[in-house]
């Protein structure tokens, strides 16, 4: 019999994905993958369930499971109670897994790999003796943070919200400003979300055998060698850098427009704008026209995707408006004035294969740790905007640790202005600094190929995991 993992993703495209590229990594080893999957209505995410089954479809080495829906789920939306909802409908299916766990062949599954937000599964996996790890789709550098946090700050101290812009030191990783740590731990300590977090972060260590991270040894050497040091890190699981886990391009019978489109550019001459797949990462109208303004007058090449400002309904305040009118949204005469030097897309592009074309000369991205990884692998040195999560954390990485893009500092403020974009689309294409940039991601575009090569770290630490899990479950099985 087949050694068994089950995966167990969350309900995001952007921890969905990489997990789905984990289980060609385990079919690959000889392992048999099993998803279980919360079985959550279409309509609530229609582009996510659409993702989850051009996924499935795509893999039919891997079983699909899906866990009976609940009754009267919790509505999640992207607003101040996110993490509370969220956290209130996954725990819900803890019993639905426990269930189908059990069902399966006694003594078949190796390890249960779940999504860092479903802290209870990693509970009923080891309740029924079963190796549980976690997986995260952020960084090494992210998790050494996450794992400090609970013991940086006493009681008696001010919050990290009252600290404003005040660094702090975690070992492993650049000084933080306390700003720019991830938003619930910038609420009032009282609060509810605050305390939630936090306890997560301390319960970590205590419900996993060890964490799964997406990145690659060589590209966060300080804060891999963070977490495995005993002396400030004590009580930190075993961490496993097993990037880069990337989506492949696709393969679609008909070729992009924006693909053709910049068949007829020179090489290394357009920028991308990209700033991820949610409704959190639009903007405001204001923020479209100084935009718009900036690429005008930098006198480059560019390709844009375009969202419809966030809804103006107080009780969906994340949501997009689906199809924008760019006419309405964009300065008068935009579209006409930059014909054939810019291509603006509507909601979505195929953004590796874009990433990876010989005209693609830069990347300004909202730091989402995928957009990152997908642009190391295609070497395209990156200008950084950073809008939610643990985005204004990848931007301190990026800019201060790995050299790999530079910040556009107006998000600071609330608003980019065009003389800004102007300025670091120049930059990033014509300067001597974007050189710099370029040469530091091509480095590490060849050493995350590097770590899945036979003996590269990345193979070397899932081997690992394989081999710990393995004997966790040996343990277990003789108890």
């Amino acid at each position: 019999m087949k050694k068994t993992v089950v995966l167990y993703p969350g309900l995001a495209v952007s921890h969905f994905v990489p997990m789905m590229q984990l289980a060609d990594v385990l079919l690959d080893a000889g392992c048999a993958v099993v998803v279980a999957l919360i079985d959550h209505a279409d309509k609530e995410d229609a582009a996510f369930a659409a993702v989850v089954r051009r996924v499935a479809a795509s893999k039919p080495l891997v079983a699909f499971h899906k866990l009976p829906r609940i009754e009267d789920p919790p509505t999640v939306i992207h607003d101040a109670q996110f993490l509370l909802r969220y956290l209130d409908l996954v725990s819900r299916y803890d019993q639905f897994l426990h269930g189908f766990l059990c069902a399966m062949p006694l003594g078949s599954v190796q390890a249960v790999v779940v999504d860092v937000l479903s802290m209870g599964a990693l509970d009923v996996a080891k309740k029924l003796g079963i190796p549980a790890y976690s997986f995260d789709a952020t960084n090494a550098s992210a998790v050494a943070v996450f794992l400090q946090l609970p013991t940086i700050r006493r009681e008696d101290q001010p919050s990290f919200r009252e600290l404003g812009d005040t660094p702090l030191n975690f070992h492993g990783v650049p000084p933080m400003p306390a700003s720019h740590l991830v938003e619930q731990v910038l609420q009032d300590p009282e609060s509810e979300v605050y305390k939630v977090m936090m306890d997560g972060f301390r319960r970590i260590p205590q419900v996993v055998d060890g964490i799964l991270v997406n990145t690659f040894a060589s590209l966060e050497t300080r804060a891999v060698e963070a977490l495995g040091d005993l002396r400030h890190l004590p009580a930190a699981p075993p961490v496993y850098c097993v990037g880069p886990l990337l989506a492949e391009a696709g393969k679609e019978k008909e070729k992009h427009e924006c693909l053709s489109w910049l068949d007829e550019q020179p090489e290394r001459s357009v920028v991308y704008l990209c700033f991820g797949s949610i409704g959190t990462g639009n903007h405001s109208r204001e923020q479209l026209n100084e935009i718009a303004v900036g690429l005008e007058n930098s006198g480059h090449r560019f390709l844009w995707v375009v969202r419809a400002p966030p809804s103006d309904d107080p009780e969906r305040p994340s949501e997009p408006r689906t199809d924008p009118d760019l006419d309405e949204l964009l300065p008068d005469g935009f579209l006409d004035r930059i014909n054939g030097r810019g291509l603006i897309l509507k909601l979505w592009a195929p953004q590796v294969e874009v990433l990876h074309h010989k005209a693609t000369g830069a990347f300004v991205t909202h730091c989402g740790w995928n957009s990152v990884l997908e642009g190391i692998r295609a070497g395209v040195p990156m200008l950084c905007w950073p809008l939610y999560a643990e985005q204004k954390m990848n931007k301190v990485f990026m800019v201060e640790e790995a050299g790999i893009g530079g910040e556009v500092a107006g998000w600071q403020q609330g608003l980019v202005k065009a003389g800004e974009v102007e300025a670091k689309v120049r930059m990033v294409l014509e300067s001597e600094e974007g050189e710099r940039l370029r040469a530091q991601v091509t480095a590490l575009s060849k050493a995350a190929a590097a770590a899945w090569e036979d003996g590269g770290s990345s193979r070397v630490a899932f081997q690992r995991f394989l081999s710990d899990a393995e004997k966790l479950k040996a343990q277990a099985m003789r108890a």
